[in-house]
């Protein structure tokens, strides 16, 4: 009993230094927090906040190693115990063109309306605490502060020339990175996700998956008004395309979650002149793979049709886009972390979500059919997400508490041996090996002309 009074009166003691190392850098979190906030940049585009997440932790004594999949960094604390095992605590890199918000980076035209300089605020906060050497010399294992890009999944064009030009394969930043090897050092994952409201918050349930396709219709020029005989409205053709995918929504079952949602990215060149390219983006969506498959199916039916209903050739490239989340139940480690964090201030929930499915997607879903991750979200938002109307309202929970539960569960999943690290790693049950993963997503991708 007196034993384990001394190792509790450590541990207590142990997590009252991160915490007050944290709160006496408070004002430089939340400075880093807004300089990402107010400069955003779009995925695999964001070498900016790449650098400044590269500099911070090489102030910090950290060995960087940068340049993954473009833009992504990892930042290494304990390398000479990478062999006991080895935990990341994500943050993603960029921002989505929502040109009207009032943070836009107008360089850019990117806005952090997802909250994804949080997560970066959260790691840099936590790696603040866990180098100081009385507090790395406690944790039984590695620690790696990886910044990773491209978890939006916009600009398919952009990342379909970045594939031509040999520089990905895949258009998510975790999933190329998956592809490459820069999680092959890694056993465990912490991740974290805005929310709105005054709480943190362990989800229960899953996202959906998706496939992304770029569709073109080439027609063929004509004066649009003095001989529009002559041409192929590659517009029109769209149109059709468009109208024949409405009418398969009453085909897809309420229970695979499906979500089309295209966008025209080009409809001609000229008023005057008939269109004769038309270019449509898309994410085709579903909560397992069999659905994503037979909705991907469908969505091609639609848009051939279209070329073929007025004689225009249509290109469809497909690409692989992420899985679906697997449900995960919190760790009860990570729960306490978050009450520490949340010191009485907040309420620390556990959402009652077990079967939901998300409309939306992640890749973090393909790192969990992998390695273990373990997501948890923090308030401090108003408005949706997404949206011009995304406003920060709560910095200290935003901010200053996402850093305390990084640092805090990454002490308790490494501390006494690490022992709950180890658990977790060994009782996880992948569903793909890294070659497996690859193989799969390499099987998506697809190019048909008619």
């Amino acid at each position: 009993m007196e034993m384990d009074t001394e190792i509790n009166t450590k541990a207590n003691s142990i997590e009252k230094q991160i915490i007050d190392i944290i709160d006496s850098h408070r004002d430089e979190i939340i400075n880093f927090a807004r300089d990402i906030y107010s400069h955003a940049e779009l995925g695999y585009k964001e070498f900016e906040t790449s650098r400044k997440f590269v500099e911070f932790s090489r102030k910090l004594g950290l060995t960087v190693k940068e340049g993954l999949a473009i833009t992504g960094a990892k930042a290494y604390l304990n390398q000479d115990k990478k062999d006991e095992i080895s935990l990341a605590l994500i943050g993603e890199l960029d921002a989505l063109r929502i040109p009207n918000h009032a943070y836009v980076n107008p360089e850019t035209q990117a806005a952090h309306c997802c909250g994804h300089h949080a997560q970066l605020a959260g790691i840099i906060g936590a790696a603040i605490a866990l180098s100081a050497p009385e507090i790395a010399q406690e944790l039984d294992g590695q620690v790696v502060f990886f910044a990773v890009p491209a978890e939006e999944y916009g600009e398919i064009e952009f990342k379909n020339q970045l594939r031509e030009e040999g520089k990905i394969k895949y258009g998510g930043g975790k999933c190329e990175l998956i592809r490459i090897g820069a999680f092959d050092d890694i056993d465990l994952n912490l991740a974290h996700h805005s929310a709105n409201g005054n709480a943190v918050t362990f989800k229960q349930g899953a996202n959906n998956g998706f496939v992304s396709k770029v569709i073109k219709y080439h027609g063929k020029a004509a004066h649009a008004a003095g001989s529009p005989q002559l041409g192929i409205n590659a517009l029109n053709a769209a149109s059709i395309g468009l109208t024949a995918l409405a009418y398969h929504r009453e085909t897809f079952r309420d229970s695979d979650h499906v979500r089309i949602h295209p966008i025209v990215t080009k409809g001609g060149n000229l008023v005057n002149v008939v269109p004769d390219e038309v270019v449509i983006e898309t994410l085709v969506r579903a909560s397992n793979q069999d659905a994503i498959v037979d909705a991907a199916e469908k969505t091609d039916r639609a848009f051939f049709a279209g070329g073929a209903a007025l004689g225009a050739t249509v290109e469809i490239e497909t690409m692989p886009g992420y899985l679906p989340t697997l449900p995960q139940e919190p760790d009860a480690e990570l729960v306490e972390a978050a009450k520490i964090a949340a010191d009485g201030k907040y309420a620390v929930e556990i959402a009652d979500d077990k079967g939901s499915v998300s409309g939306g997607s992640t890749d973090v879903g393909d790192v969990q059919h992998i390695l273990p991750v373990y997501t948890f979200q923090t308030g401090g938002i108003e408005g949706n997400f997404h949206s011009a109307d995304f406003k920060v309202v709560d910095e200290e929970l935003a901010y200053i508490v996402t850093a305390k539960v990084f640092a805090l569960s990454a002490y308790r999943l490494l501390r006494d041996g690490a022992k709950e690290a180890k658990r977790i790693a060994a009782a996880y049950q992948p569903k793909f090996t890294k070659e497996a993963y690859v193989a799969f997503m390499d099987s998506m991708i697809k190019k048909e002309c008619r």
